[in-house]
């Protein structure tokens, strides 16, 4: 996290509504058996996604970058009966792990994970987007942004993760990541399609609606 001290951070989180048990357990395994557990969204990201799905009640949701499965669950939490949660991986171990835990949440046949190059498989998916999460390599993120635009309907919600970069995006010199992430912020705030409004919460997570 940010500017919040981890005594407040812990304040929020212990002040949240609880995460599933299946969620709790996508946890430990990620910090077991995974090099990079701080990718996972946690409890208190997590819950903020599951509470923007459940007030859009999306019929169509993307996911870009599964990881090992908290985030699909969160989202596809909000789905409306009958609705799908498309969500897509590059890499296949976490592909694997992540179908496991999204089978025992019992959303099982509301999501479907897709592997592979998201740059690739998003012009293969024919939906109409109610809700986007962008959560996968930052050097594409303007590319994704691109890719799902056109597919998303007025109204629409799209959330960009990790949009403050550990705080660096305020540094100069940047780095060549904090560049890529400073210029996807800058486009989206200068594209007229939209509006935004970056929240403090974690990593930075950019809320953007289609006009």
């Amino acid at each position: 996290m940010q500017d919040l001290s981890k005594k407040i951070y812990e304040y929020c989180e212990a002040h949240s509504s609880g995460p599933l048990p299946v969620l709790e357990e996508i946890e430990r395994a990620t910090h077991l058996h995974t090099l990079s557990p701080r990718m996972l969204s946690g409890h208190l990201q997590g819950s903020f996604l599951s509470l923007i799905s459940m007030m859009c009640s999306p019929v169509s949701i993307l996911e870009i970058g599964t990881f090992t499965g908290y985030s699909a669950v969160c989202l596809a939490r909000g789905l409306r009966p009958g609705g799908k949660l498309c969500t897509m991986e590059y890499d296949p171990e976490h592909a694997a792990m992540a179908r496991r835990f999204i089978e025992k949440s019992g959303f099982g046949d509301r999501i479907q994970l897709m592997e592979g190059d998201a740059r690739k498989l998003i012009p293969q998916v024919e939906s109409t987007f109610d809700l986007v999460f962008i959560d996968a390599d930052k050097e594409s993120y303007g590319t994704y942004f691109d890719l799902v635009i056109d597919k998303c309907r007025s109204g629409s919600i799209i959330i960009a993760d990790n949009v403050l970069w550990s705080g660096k995006v305020v540094d100069e010199p940047k780095d060549k990541k904090t560049e890529i992430i400073d210029r996807f912020n800058k486009k989206i705030h200068a594209d007229a399609r939209v509006e935004t409004v970056i929240l403090p919460v974690r990593d930075g997570l950019s809320l953007i609606r289609v006009l």
